[in-house]
């Protein structure tokens, strides 16, 4: 019996998981097999062809995939995110590091079988750069991608890492074996910045205060951001952050000059934030107690990135400002969503 042509997701439950779903399950293209240790909310779940509840790090439950499905593109989103990478490193690099080799193990066996390359999109992040101190923040301006990349954190050092391990397996697998054995993984990188979801609730990430303090507001709850009132780093709306790994990954290899691509939309301090969720929310309770631990991570993240490789290689164009990203989409779905 011939193999399915498929879609993999892992992570599939996560906050970029939500929305490539949905996409994916309304174009049509080819059935969706998603991987997660948690089960699907019933309405994603109806959406995907076939459920895998378990860990990427599970060799039997891989092979078991490759057994029966011929995937062509996947959509690795599986991580240990920011702030519980540096509780747990070894645990971290497990699941960022390990897990991703297993995966591109994977996809290169898919490639092999099947004789043509394995799209791979893989979401970096911002947490790949560590700028020094914020002088140096302020200078940088919007830094683009081989500009300093030296990680201060375990899950930053975790996606350089794999940036450059997609790389090998995409231009340098095995390339001391008597046959050229790369090629198989066509790999591409997002580095997304601050992601903002109206849908899903904030998981733990560094640059989560942000959607914390809606979230908070909108329930009618104080909060205390973690962050100064004048921190900086770019951020997106989720919907953007889909359109733009569903774009990525469609793009002809031909016209891809890069490997790791930055993605931007809208970069408002701390306080421009809060400012904007009282506005919305009179009377909301948002207040600043600044962590020094983790604003010490945030000092090292750029105020801005420089997209101009994404914009000119695949089309990226983000159709949410900050204005537009807070009005049209965030605040009236969190509002619906707290209201119920």
């Amino acid at each position: 019996m011939l193999r399915k042509p498929v879609v993999l997701i892992t992570g599939a439950s996560g906050e970029i998981g939500h929305g490539l779903i949905t996409s994916l399950a309304a174009a049509g293209d080819r059935p969706i097999i998603t991987l997660d240790l948690k089960l699907l909310e019933p309405d994603l779940g109806s959406l995907v062809h076939q459920h895998y509840s378990g860990s990427i790090l599970d060799q039997d439950l891989l092979d078991s995939i490759v057994s029966e499905y011929e995937v062509d593109l996947i959509f690795h989103l599986a991580a240990l995110l920011s702030t519980r990478s540096e509780f747990t490193p070894m645990t971290a690099h497990r699941v960022n590091v390990e897990g991703t080799m297993r995966l591109l193990e994977f996809a290169q066996k898919q490639g092999e079988s099947h004789g043509r390359p394995v799209v791979f999109l893989y979401p970096s992040s911002i947490a790949a750069y560590g700028l020094p101190d914020l002088e140096t923040k302020a200078a940088a301006g919007r830094v683009g991608e081989n500009e300093w990349t030296k990680p201060t954190t375990m899950y930053g050092c975790n996606k350089l890492y794999c940036e450059h391990m997609g790389r090998y397996y995409a231009k340098r697998y095995k390339q001391l074996a008597p046959e050229t054995l790369s090629g198989k993984v066509d790999f591409r990188a997002l580095r997304f910045p601050g992601l903002i979801s109206a849908v899903t609730v904030p998981s733990g990430g560094t640059s989560d205060y942000a959607p914390e303090m809606l979230h908070a507001a909108a329930q009618g709850t104080s909060y205390a951001c973690f962050v100064r009132p004048d921190t900086r780093i770019p951020f997106m709306a989720m919907p953007d952050g889909v359109e733009a790994a569903l774009r990525l990954a469609a793009a002809p290899r031909s016209a891809l000059q890069h490997t790791v691509y930055n993605v931007g939309a809208f970069n408002p301090s701390a306080e421009e934030f809060r400012a904007l969720v009282t506005e919305a929310f009179p009377g909301a309770d948002v207040s600043f107690r600044p962590d020094v631990k983790r604003q010490g991570i945030v000092d090292t993240w750029p105020a801005d990135v420089d997209d101009s490789a994404a914009r000119a290689d695949w089309g990226y164009a983000p159709q949410y400002d900050l204005t537009r990203a807070f009005w049209e989409y965030l605040v009236p779905t969190i509002r619906r969503r707290y209201q119920q």
